[in-house]
């Protein structure tokens, strides 16, 4: 209570006593959804909300995320890169202990700070071997979903192998704040997170406290699931996986229709920012496409890390009903919130604010970023003006050399020309500019596997906190 009193007292100093409060932020995370899996870039996809929000609002067809799931999450939440907080090699697997340390202040934290009601609903993915690292003990206000990278959207089940024993796991994973949740059983989870975010909506009074939501989809990860009626909309599809796929992204896209008229109805969306983002590039082997873009869900490629995103916002935007071209990184969510929000940033993030550039149009904030240092794998890139600079990815399935590979992504955004050849001084100088990034790498938390984490061990069939 007393920090949100001083954070009550901070806005009304930053806004003025008669000012309208700090905006409500609805942050909508889509789990692996590719970039040709929109309507906006291929309109053989049906999702009529998710268009309409991102026309009306700014497209962001130069927004950058992590390869996979836990790596970006730590982004968005941190403002930081995830070789500067140890999350920079792959996921978090259900039985390893492994964590975004605690000494981040993460985005809930920071914007709880500064009087926000502040709920996580769907995938945390960042750690829960410690109740420490749960949601509700890092700064929301309340957590409806499960802690872990997938599970079965009925059963809400983790299906796949990842224990010590040759025994599956049929874990199930889901709570409301710290409490299992078994209410969750054979309800799809897009419609168990719509209708938990309308929940809140309608419990809420727009004009007295700002909200932050997070609402963080299951969809459109694997396993592939979907209501039957989501798959008629696509009856030309003739593979099975990219029909269901498909299904899964209009379910989505129908989850967030419900929850923005629940805003409309409610009075919120007159003083409110919706970012909409994925979390990394769309998984062929499971009916996503990235296409035209090179690459796949988990490579460093465009096509692995260019993400489908946007912002809407009816009353906040100078600026709307326009595609924005500038870089915008992962990381720059944190601090451009929180500015919105009436804070002040940590001048040492790797992010930066970039509310202008998205809510006028002006240039971006950066013109470099890196998108990953794996010193686990040696896999890295860095990315300065037009130009790219990667190692580490494999130039195809049949060749599996890995080289050092430089693009100018004006001239081919598609990665189909290497230059590196070409223009050895380029290579040298943005590899000079990398080697200074990897000075600051903090070692990868690789965690390990641990029989403890196991609930089978213990006769228990459900995932819990409390054994690291």
């Amino acid at each position: 209570m007393k920090t949100w009193c001083l954070g009550v007292i901070l806005n009304i100093l930053v806004f003025g006593c008669f000012g309208k409060q700090p905006p409500h932020i609805i942050f909508i995370v889509a789990d692996d959804l590719g970039w040709n899996d929109v309507g906006w870039h291929n309109p053989k996809m049906h999702t009529p909300n998710l268009d309409n929000l991102a026309r009306q609002g700014v497209i962001l067809d130069s927004s950058y995320v992590q390869s996979v799931c836990t790596p970006s999450r730590s982004s968005l939440m941190t403002g930081l890169y995830p070789y500067h907080t140890g999350m920079q090699h792959g996921v978090i697997r259900p039985f390893e202990p492994k964590f975004l340390p605690e000494q981040f202040e993460i985005l809930p934290q920071k914007l709880k700070n500064l009087g926000y009601s502040t709920h996580i609903i769907g995938k945390w993915h960042l750690g829960y071997c410690n109740w420490k690292y749960t949601p509700t003990y890092r700064g929301f206000d309340s957590f409806f979903g499960f802690y872990a990278g997938s599970e079965s959207y009925y059963n809400h089940t983790k299906c796949k192998n990842y224990s010590m024993s040759k025994v599956g796991s049929t874990s199930y994973d889901f709570r409301l704040n710290e409490e299992v949740y078994h209410q969750a059983k054979g309800i799809y989870s897009a419609e168990l997170f719509s209708n938990r975010a309308i929940d809140i909506i309608n419990e809420a009074d727009p004009d007295s406290q700002p909200l932050y939501l997070y609402i963080s989809f299951q969809s459109v990860h694997g396993p592939l699931e979907v209501p039957e009626r989501f798959e008629k909309y696509y009856p030309d599809v003739i593979y099975p996986d990219r029909k269901t796929y498909s299904g899964m992204v209009s379910a989505l896209d129908e989850a967030v229709g419900n929850i923005t008229g629940a805003l409309e109805a409610k009075g919120f969306m007159d003083n409110a920012v919706i970012v909409f983002t994925t979390d990394n590039g769309g998984k062929a082997t499971e009916g996503g496409s990235n296409y035209p873009l090179r690459g796949n869900k988990g490579s460093l490629w465009e096509g692995g890390t260019r993400g489908v995103a946007f912002v809407h916002s009816p009353t906040l935007l100078k600026k709307s009903g326009y595609i924005n071209t500038e870089m915008i990184h992962a990381v720059d969510w944190f601090p451009t919130l929180v500015q919105l929000a009436g804070g002040k940033p940590d001048p040492s993030l790797d992010g930066v604010n970039q509310w202008k550039t998205i809510s006028k149009g002006l240039r971006s904030a950066r013109d470099e970023f890196i998108y990953n240092i794996d010193n686990i794998v040696d896999k890295w890139a860095i990315r300065v003006g037009d130009y790219k600079l990667l190692y580490g990815e494999n130039q195809d399935e049949i060749d599996t050399t890995k080289e050092l590979r430089l693009f100018n992504l004006k001239n081919d955004p598609f990665e189909m020309e290497d230059i590196a050849e070409k223009e050895n001084d380029k290579v040298e100088s943005l590899m000079k500019k990398l080697n200074s990034y990897r000075d600051t790498l903090v070692p990868a938390n690789t965690g390990v596997k641990d029989v403890l984490a196991n609930p089978h061990q213990f006769n228990r069939d459900i995932l819990r906190p409390g054994w690291c």
